[in-house]
């Protein structure tokens, strides 16, 4: 869409506005459906079985809003999420949530997410910190790249990377690089 909307522009020769339209998007659903999410069931955030009939839509610890605690039981599909967006004309420039911080209410979204045992004991390290009584948090991941792609109206992404790739190479820390048999066991 995004090639679709620049060869549009360039097509009708429209004059991008020098505006800068600032947007914050909310209200996402906590849980997706698992038949309408086409994500692979083993990533996290994801069940990594076919038994629970959700997945989780930003991550798993992302907080419900608080007066929708109460839908998680009898109704997780009508259970909104503490989890954003920052959209600047039009493009999403970062994104984030306030994080889960009670052991009880993470332990049960695990189970609407139909994590088993073996699963949510990755977590115990997390559930045993929310225990001993974690702080409310949060925070969002802004996309620098895409902040200056849009202020300097560059054409593409690529031309304001600080670090471009080339050759399917990242060349500060030598990546993809062999991995020793060792690395690999693990």
């Amino acid at each position: 869409m995004g090639k679709w909307r620049t060869r549009m522009i360039q097509h009708l020769a429209l004059t991008p506005s020098t505006d800068l339209a600032f947007l914050w998007v909310e209200g996402f659903p906590l849980f997706t459906p698992t038949a309408l999410d086409d994500k692979p069931t083993h990533a996290i955030g994801h069940a990594g079985t076919t038994e629970s009939a959700w997945t989780a839509t930003h991550h798993p610890f992302t907080a419900p809003q608080p007066d929708h605690v109460h839908l998680l039981r009898d109704d997780p599909g009508a259970v909104m999420g503490q989890h954003y967006d920052l959209v600047l004309n039009g493009f999403e420039i970062g994104g984030g949530s306030i994080r889960i911080h009670d052991a009880r209410l993470q332990q049960y979204v695990f189970e609407v997410l139909g994590m088993d045992e073996s699963q949510t004991a990755r977590f115990a390290h997390l559930l045993d910190a929310l225990r001993f009584g974690c702080p409310p948090h949060g925070g969002i991941a802004l996309g620098l790249d895409r902040l200056m792609a849009v202020l300097l109206s560059a054409p593409s992404i690529r031309d304001v990377i600080a670090f471009p790739k080339s050759s399917g190479a990242e060349l500060m820390v030598e990546s993809p690089s062999r991995v020793d048999a060792a690395q690999l066991a693990e």
